[in-house]
């Protein structure tokens, strides 16, 4: 189960990324908004996603009957920031320091966040069986 998992878990962030960098790109190329603003906000909403994703499909099995949804939400976004903080200082770095176009430099941020977020929400959000 560990490696189907871990490819569920994969193509979830695979939608997340679609949904990031659509809204990024949106956020800063057509309504002007600094690129790190779009960045937290087109993360955070992939961070949503991606845990309702994950919630019925990666880790359905793993869901206890006697934790609510809502505390595995409050952990996964808690995970997930400390993975956002990473993406921005990536994105930031990249981008101001070498010069690189913000949006590659956000692809190389969600795959610095990526098996962060894996490892912690296997073993913290949704337990180890």
């Amino acid at each position: 189960m560990g490696f189907k998992r871990f490819l569920k878990f994969a193509l979830v962030g695979g939608t997340g990324v679609i949904v990031n960098l659509g809204l990024l790109w949106i956020f800063t190329e057509i309504a002007g908004v600094f690129y790190i603003y779009s960045a937290v906000i087109s993360i955070e909403a992939s961070i949503i996603s991606n845990f309702l994703l994950n919630e019925h499909w990666t880790f359905s099995d793993r869901r206890q009957k006697n934790i609510r949804m809502l505390n595995r939400a409050v952990k996964f976004n808690l995970v997930s920031f400390a993975g956002m903080l990473i993406n921005i200082a990536v994105l930031f770095a990249f981008t101001e320091f070498l010069g690189i176009y913000y949006m590659y430099s956000e692809i190389l941020g969600i795959g610095a966040a990526f098996l962060w977020n894996y490892f912690i929400n296997l073993f913290w959000t949704w337990g180890q069986n």
